[in-house]
């Protein structure tokens, strides 16, 4: 297994280990360092009361996309955490699977700039978002 392969192999079990990822459907679809791609099986209870996708489960994806690609650019254990999440919403989402692209934009030594674009399964973009995500040392 390659090193690409290797890093979304370990993504995907860290999230599918997460009960919070677990319940709101999301898996890691590809990463490799500075980028990921994330993708969320909307189901009837992600839905708001118009029977739309919830705009939280968009941000949310966006988040963790953004969150998962500064992930891959990091020395394992060092933590982070998003401290400012812009959203811009293009489309309304439907259940079923929307896909979250994250790209990371700068990596400093305290804070790291990330994007993320979100797509429905017709590939059409739902939202952009830019991510401003905290550094630390090691998780505790």
């Amino acid at each position: 297994m390659g090193d690409h392969e290797g890093l979304t192999e370990h993504l995907r079990a860290q999230l599918a280990a997460s009960p919070f990822h677990s319940w709101a459907g999301m898996s890691v679809l590809d990463a490799r360092p500075g980028e990921a791609e994330i993708a969320l099986d909307a189901e009837p209870h992600h839905r708001n009361l118009q029977g739309l996708l919830h705009g939280g489960m968009i941000a949310t994806l966006a988040d963790t996309a953004a969150g998962i690609a500064v992930r891959t650019k990091l020395a394992p254990g060092r933590s982070h955490v998003t401290v400012s999440l812009a959203v811009h919403y293009l489309r309304p989402g439907a259940p079923g699977r929307i896909v979250g692209r994250g790209r990371v934009l700068r990596l400093g030594r305290s804070l790291a700039h990330a994007t993320a674009d979100v797509m429905d399964a017709e590939g059409r973009l739902l939202a952009t978002a830019n991510a401003t995500i905290a550094l630390g040392g090691e998780a505790s």
